[in-house]
């Protein structure tokens, strides 16, 4: 690693740290950085899932008000997450490396996609029960989908959260951010054991992370997400057309 390619991942740890906690879009920031290192798509993919336990720490730090009151939730829906973050580890390290990189530009896509839609997908809330097993099924999806790749996990994971449960969407946010940690720790796990972590990288950026992840909560507070939804959409689109040309 370059002295140069130091700045850079602790930057990019700490923007993907408020992107994450914020708008759910981590990966979107950390795992073009770890391209811009030099690391093949497979290796960067693990060491961002190894680096992103950062925003996790850092999110539980900074999310303790909205969190309190939220234990039993997170009782109920964290081993959902968690298993599926598990079995989305499986799938990518028993995968060959040439489909990871086909299906890559794909999911950046989609999860760009995904972020401009969420203020569509929040309005079709119907307010069931916390307990309806679609809505907990696809809590487990996305907890496979955030082991695999996780672009955009968060903001699927939020629009889950919004379904479930009618509080206030700091709220909501704090307990996406458990969710999608849980799944993300569950992954990160199975890499840094079978997976070709680069471990250099993920210290640096997960320290970034870690910071990123602090503020990350205090912002959601106060911001209007309009504006940064649009130019994280807009950077993810140029990242998958990226991808899909360099192919």
């Amino acid at each position: 690693m370059s002295a140069s390619e130091v700045p850079l991942l602790l930057l990019a740890g700490v923007l993907a740290g408020l992107v994450g906690s914020t708008a759910g879009l981590a990966s979107l920031v950390s795992y073009p950085a770890l391209l811009l290192t030099g690391l093949p798509p497979l290796a960067a993919n693990v060491t961002n899932t190894v680096a992103l336990l950062g925003v996790t720490v850092g999110t539980a730090v900074g999310s303790r008000p909205e969190l309190t009151g939220q234990g039993a939730r997170m009782r109920r829906l964290v081993p959902l997450a968690a298993a599926g973050g598990a079995l989305g580890c499986v799938l990518l390290l028993a995968l060959p490396p040439g489909a990871f990189e086909v299906v890559v530009p794909f999911l950046v896509a989609g999860a760009s996609v995904t972020l401009l839609l969420q203020p569509r997908i929040k309005r079709l809330r119907p307010g069931r029960s916390a307990s309806n097993p679609l809505v907990l099924a696809a809590i487990f999806l996305v907890g496979i989908y955030g082991g695999y790749f996780g672009a955009a996990a968060g903001v699927l994971m939020l629009a889950l959260c919004e379904v479930l449960h009618r509080q206030s969407l700091a709220h909501n946010n704090a307990l996406k951010n458990m969710l999608t940690g849980a799944a993300n720790t569950v992954a990160a796990v199975g890499f840094a054991v079978f997976g070709p972590v680069d471990w250099w990288a993920a210290v640096l950026l997960g320290a970034g992370c870690v910071a990123g992840g602090r503020i990350g909560p205090v912002i959601v507070r106060r911001l209007d997400p309009r504006v940064l939804r649009i130019v994280i959409a807009v950077a993810g689109f140029g990242l998958a057309v990226r991808l899909f040309l360099s192919r």
